[in-house]
């Protein structure tokens, strides 16, 4: 049986690095049950900007096992999200990592529900 693919937003990359956290399990579980996470160029953008330590980095992008590029098919469909989600600038950035995810038939393992929360009219799915 295929496993769901989980993509991390940057919330999800940071917090799961605090021992105990409940996104820190949730990353745990999955990457135990072999779901296979991954994470948008610009969510690992995001996590990169820190502060995080170079352990930190080597840490969880063990986890990964994939860093999703954004280009010319996301691009477009983080265009089609803006337009049909009303153009709002406050979710250009949401609406990347959105596309990406929707692009990898990921689930979006996010903690901004309620900004993510307009795209999954247009296929995104939350985890």
């Amino acid at each position: 049986m295929a496993r769901q693919v989980i993509s991390l937003d940057t919330n999800y990359l940071i917090l799961a690095l605090v021992p105990g956290s409940r996104e820190g399990q949730e990353v745990i579980a999955w990457a135990q049950t072999g779901e296979p996470l991954v994470t948008s160029a610009v969510s690992w953008y995001e996590f990169l900007c820190g502060p995080v330590s170079p352990a930190q980095v080597r840490a969880m992008r063990s986890l990964l096992r994939q860093i999703l590029p954004f280009d010319e098919p996301q691009a477009a469909i983080a265009a089609q999200l803006f337009a049909a989600t009303g153009r709002r600038r406050s979710l250009r950035v949401d609406g990347m990592i959105a596309a990406t995810a929707i692009a990898a038939a990921a689930a979006l393992a996010t903690n901004n529900r309620s900004d993510f929360a307009a795209f999954t009219a247009h296929g995104l799915k939350l985890a």
